[in-house]
């Protein structure tokens, strides 16, 4: 959408001028076409007319009622503060530059219609989140400056003559923020609000308790925050290769929710129409709750809020002692009196029932109730906290583990391994919550893990979320109906700045919202990407550190082993990317080649590459070497023969000339678990050498260490082997994924046979077992 600029004329003469030839003339009007409507979600009809509403400091608002007014205030406060618009609220329609908000009893819960002509604008809705959405479909019908959070001169703020009929097509349209792994304070949580109902989104999830701590104040049992919500201080260490801390020590890294601030977040959220949904989690992931009263658990030992990764999870809630259910009960009466919500999540998911098999408090409860096994216990255990919550006017819903051994007959189902439970638990009349890992994992990384902020594993980006459809193609239209719809999750043990939290979930949101709300037989990837790019400068007058991934150059690599030639396909998520391109090393310009075709390698080669928009360079530049090396593509012999888990691309993973990335399941590390690397080259003639390199990968959390010790040996006969260069390397403490080579030089000599040993660290800090990982060596 363009912008009308107008010009000051300082000279009194030409001011003069100005003024007559503009009381002569009507200003020009904006011409509208429907590629400048940019609205997301896409509304489910939408009919462009002619001509154009023009807001200005004349326009008023007329409403009928305080939620109108309320729902009108979002538009308002943006006019006001990017515009310098502070438009008057009046008690009767004016003939026209007026917006009315109507009541029409004839639509559905959150829906709405918009009615744009160049007199006025007329909102209805039968809901105060049917006004609410209205008025942010107009603000997103304005210019991007709408915005801002300054003033902004010299825009049009002018909209198209539309009639919009817009409604949602699930009611479950949602967000989870982990608030234990990594706190975040109210004023976060509020921001996020805000950005939900700009999306049209109407749930956010808080996991209010988990191992490494519980946020939200609990009056009855103080400890839960006094002990509970704070931790050692180890966030200098990577998630899963902290130490288990010792109870006595005293935790300084965490904090909590009062009940004030839980007050405050509900009635804001209910001002922008989103539902607050709190999970206590039950029966495991609460070590935090252990640490603060450990007779909950069977084995009744003290314990200390983890400060990192838990696996397994046994320290659970005893199910065999009735002061546990007395202490949940009293702890969701008063989480249910903070929060109105329908449904109270109660986790439910990866409860090692190790202690239940020898506790003898759970084994009386399965006889005495007729239990078979620890997952009828389970069952019984979340049967019963589902009958409390129903006798207090609420649903129980908790992930798809609660299925196990049986389920009650009210509760319902948030399907997050895959869609098996959403399948199950809809074919027995639950009602359930889609939210598969593969498409709606916000944790999960969505570009090049070289280049992107750390993240749980994975890689889900924005065109994947895209294709996420709640509704499983096997289901019967029976099953449909229980689908109420899907979220996303954003888990926080990578997560730990408000920063960070808004990179991994924006503009990954902006695709789900569209997925949840507009029709699906209505949208497409390529149409969409049209309005996606626009939005990302709302996001950035927004103040959102949105990740610009989707912009990003990726590379598929294959290696011809018998000539050695490499073909690199460059991929955008784009449709119909520009991506340019060079092959010297030299940067990326408009003189760049433009790719067409697999690019075919035969020599040293570094590619970088970028993607372009109008003829200007977007996103991070892709760069690629590929090192035709001495030993590219000769005989290797594995002494030591690498894990069967990760074996790369076999016998010639070692010296293909592909290199790994920091997403060890890239399918180019071989491994191994416990044991050290040894192996032979055979350059297949004597050959001139100086320099060997062995690539390597240290990312703690999974176990995966860099050698402690390597040694370059060479040969002549492949019998006798004499050193020529080692390097020592005690362990360090590493938070980081680090991709690095280590290299050892020497003078030049002549050989046949390179012997490379790399020994591992064998076991963890922690006693586990440690990965050796190592994706190429070069000798030079």
């Amino acid at each position: 959408m363009k912008n009308k600029t107008y010009f000051t004329i300082k000279s009194i003469v030409t001011i003069f001028f100005v003024t007559v030839f503009m009381g002569c003339q009507s200003k020009p009007k904006k011409t509208f076409t429907i590629n400048d409507i940019k609205v997301i979600p896409k509304p489910t009809t939408l009919t462009l007319e002619e001509g154009s509403f023009s807001f200005n400091k004349n326009t008023k608002v007329y409403v009928t009622n305080d939620a109108q007014l309320q729902a009108a205030g979002i538009l308002l406060n943006r006019l006001k503060i990017a515009a310098s618009l502070d438009l008057e609220v009046v008690k009767m329609p004016p003939s026209s530059n007026f917006i009315q908000f109507k009541l029409n009893e004839d639509l559905q819960n959150e829906a709405y219609q918009l009615n744009v002509n160049s007199k006025s604008i007329t909102v209805e809705a039968n809901s105060f989140s049917g006004f609410i959405y209205g008025s942010e479909t107009l603000r997103q019908l304005l210019p991007a400056e709408i915005e801002s959070q300054n003033n902004i001169e010299s825009v049009a703020w002018v909209i198209p003559n539309v009639n919009i009929t817009d409604s949602p097509r699930f009611k479950w349209r949602g967000l989870m923020l982990d608030l234990s792994r990594h706190f975040f304070e109210k004023d976060y949580i509020k921001q996020t609000i805000d950005r939900l109902a700009y999306l049209k989104m109407n749930t956010l999830h808080l996991h209010l308790v988990d191992d490494q701590g519980w946020r939200i104040e609990i009056k009855q049992y103080p400890k839960l925050t006094e002990v509970g919500s704070f931790r050692v201080n180890q966030e200098d260490k990577p998630w899963n290769a902290r130490h288990t801390p010792k109870p006595e020590e005293k935790g300084t890294y965490g904090g909590f929710l009062t009940q004030e601030d839980i007050k405050d977040i509900v009635a804001y959220a209910q001002s922008r129409g989103v539902t607050v949904v709190p999970e206590i989690e039950m029966p495991a992931h609460v070590t935090s709750a252990i640490a603060s009263y450990p007779e909950l658990s069977c084995l009744e030992k003290p314990v200390a809020v983890p400060s990192g990764g838990l696996w397994p999870i046994t320290d659970i809630f005893c199910a065999g002692k009735e002061s546990t259910f007395e202490f949940l009960e009293n702890v969701l009466t008063e989480v249910m009196g903070l929060f109105p919500s329908k449904y109270i999540h109660v986790g439910g998911d990866e409860a090692t029932k190790t202690n239940w098999k020898t506790c003898k408090h759970c084994q009386k409860r399965m006889k005495t109730e007729g239990l078979e096994n620890v997952e009828e216990l389970q069952s019984y255990f979340i049967k019963r906290m589902e009958r409390f919550i129903s006798y207090k006017g609420r649903v129980l819903i908790g992930w798809d583990e609660i299925l196990e051994g049986g389920l009650a007959p009210g509760a319902a189902v948030m399907s997050w391994r895959g869609v098996k439970g959403g399948l199950e638990a809809s074919a027995e009349g639950h009602d359930v919550v889609m939210t598969p890992g593969s498409h709606c994992y916000f944790d999960h990384y969505q570009g090049d893990m070289d280049t992107e902020p750390k993240a749980w594993g994975g890689y889900t980006p924005i065109s994947k979320v895209y294709d996420f459809d709640p509704v499983v193609e096997s289901m019967t239209e029976k099953q449909a109906h229980h689908v109420l719809g899907g979220q996303a999750n954003l888990w926080a043990e990578y997560v730990s700045t408000t920063s960070h939290s808004e990179y991994m979930i924006f503009p990954r949101l902006v695709a789900l919202s569209e997925t949840l709300w507009s029709p699906k037989a209505d949208r497409t990837w390529e149409e969409f990407t049209t309005r996606l790019t626009p939005m990302f400068k709302r996001l950035e007058y927004q103040g959102i550190n949105y990740a610009k991934s989707a912009y990003n150059i990726s590379a598929e690599t294959h290696v011809n082993n018998n000539t050695n030639v490499i073909s690199v396909t460059l991929k955008n998520e784009f449709p119909n990317p520009d991506i340019r391109y060079t092959l010297d090393g030299t940067d990326v310009d408009n003189m760049a080649i433009s790719y067409q075709t697999p690019i075919e390698i035969t020599k040293t080669t570094t590619i970088k590459a970028s993607l372009y928009e109008n003829n200007k360079p977007i996103g991070k530049v892709f760069e690629k070497t590929f090192n035709y090396h001495k030993g590219v593509g000769k005989p290797v012999n594995y002494i030591t023969k690498y894990s069967n888990s990760y074996q790369g691309a076999g016998t010639n993973n070692m010296n293909n000339i592909v290199r790994g990335s920091k997403n060890f399941h890239d399918g180019q590390w071989q491994a191994w678990i416990g044991n050290d690397m040894e192996l032979v080259i055979d350059l297949e003639k004597t050959t001139e050498v100086s320099k060997v390199s062995v690539g390597s990968m240290e990312n703690q959390g999974p176990a995966i260490y860099f050698p402690t010790h390597l040694e370059v040996l060479l040969s002549n006969d492949g019998k006798k082997f004499n050193s020529v260069g080692k390097i020592n390397r005690p362990f360090n403490s590493n938070a980081e994924i680090v991709l690095k080579d280590f290299t050892i030089a020497f003078e030049k000599r002549t050989s046949r046979y390179v012997k490379v040993i790399a020994k591992s660290l064998k076991k963890t800090p922690n006693g586990g077992g440690a990965w050796l990982f190592v994706d190429e060596i070069t000798i030079e």
